[in-house]
């Protein structure tokens, strides 16, 4: 099949997923494998929505890494929908990496995730992973490991930092050892698949996340309405035209989406456009609008006209 190299003999292909709860460093950690960003991060928690899949390319090994939202105790059904797709996740992949943060003591939450992982650990090997070990101090690490063992029992238990590249390769081994052995599933180069129209939204969605109150982010949805090349002149450099639509809950929430004279969307169109342009190697004419959809997360005809 074209795109597919020959591969060596035990050469594995397969699908893995972090799992954690919500802020718990499993989409820096899935940007840190592949090597490029394709799951958006930020500092607020359950800030991933979809099971994004992304594609780690090695001689021995083809490793899909599907991201996956914070599994937690849902408050809206948007949240029960997003705890769905993790359990649906978790049932189909080879293996399963879950995720506490070094900095932040074992709690009811991992207790939680862990209790629903005890179904699948019989058939799915689960690995321990304390991520964001750049923000710890040595001792704190050493009573993550600690905490994490007396959990359950894991296939292995590995400490990490995804933002200074610490046995970040480790766990891409850890994870490839369980892997069945196979072709390719996605063609040499690809990084993900999910469509651009996705990446795109979420990019959007990220750079909206920043520097808003607490109670917003959980509010924004983004939906790309159009995207199409721009009619230039031939000798022109070649430009997408992308509109999308950012949905609030609230009168209120527009306002602060939009900032004091529209500087604050002025921003998220400048920082979102720097990093579609850097996805999509091309240049990008952005037209953001800001709609109010009441309520949205816990209204099932708006929770599927907004894609979940």
């Amino acid at each position: 099949m074209t795109g597919f190299a020959s591969v060596p003999d035990g050469y594995r292909s397969g699908f893995a997923c972090f799992v954690g709860r919500p802020n718990a460093g499993k989409s820096t950690l899935t940007n840190a494998l592949i090597g490029q960003k394709i799951a958006i991060t930020s500092s607020r928690p359950q800030t991933t929505r979809h099971a994004i899949r992304g594609i780690l390319h090695r001689p021995d090994a083809q490793l899909i890494v599907i991201d996956t939202p914070g599994l937690h105790k849902p408050r809206t059904l948007l949240g029960s929908r997003l705890n769905d797709v993790v359990r649906e996740t978790w049932a189909e992949v080879d293996v399963v990496g879950f995720c506490v943060p070094a900095d932040v003591p074992v709690g009811r939450g991992d207790e939680f995730i862990v209790n629903e992982l005890r179904g699948v650990a019989h058939r799915t090997p689960v690995i321990g992973v304390v991520t964001k070990t750049d923000l710890a101090e040595p001792e704190q690490v050493m009573a993550r490991l600690s905490e994490l063992s007396k959990l359950m029992d894991f296939a292995e238990i590995v400490p990490c930092s995804a933002v200074d590249g610490y046995q970040t390769s480790l766990v891409a081994d850890l994870l490839v050892k369980r892997l069945p052995e196979g072709m390719p599933l996605y063609p040499d180069g690809d990084l993900t698949d999910e469509p651009e129209e996705i990446l795109v939204a979420e990019l959007i969605r990220e750079a909206s996340l920043e520097g808003v109150r607490d109670e917003l982010p959980h509010s924004i949805a983004v939906v790309i309405e159009e995207m199409a090349p721009r009619d230039r002149h031939p000798k022109a450099e070649p430009m997408l035209n992308i509109t999308a639509n950012i949905y609030v809950e609230r009168s209120s929430q527009k306002g602060i989406v939009i900032g004091k004279g529209g500087d604050r969307l002025r921003q998220v169109g400048t920082d979102s456009r720097r990093q579609i342009e850097a996805l999509l190697g091309t240049k990008v004419f952005l037209d953001l609008h800001v709609k109010i959809a009441k309520d949205w997360q816990r209204d099932p005809r708006q929770l599927r006209k907004l894609g979940f």
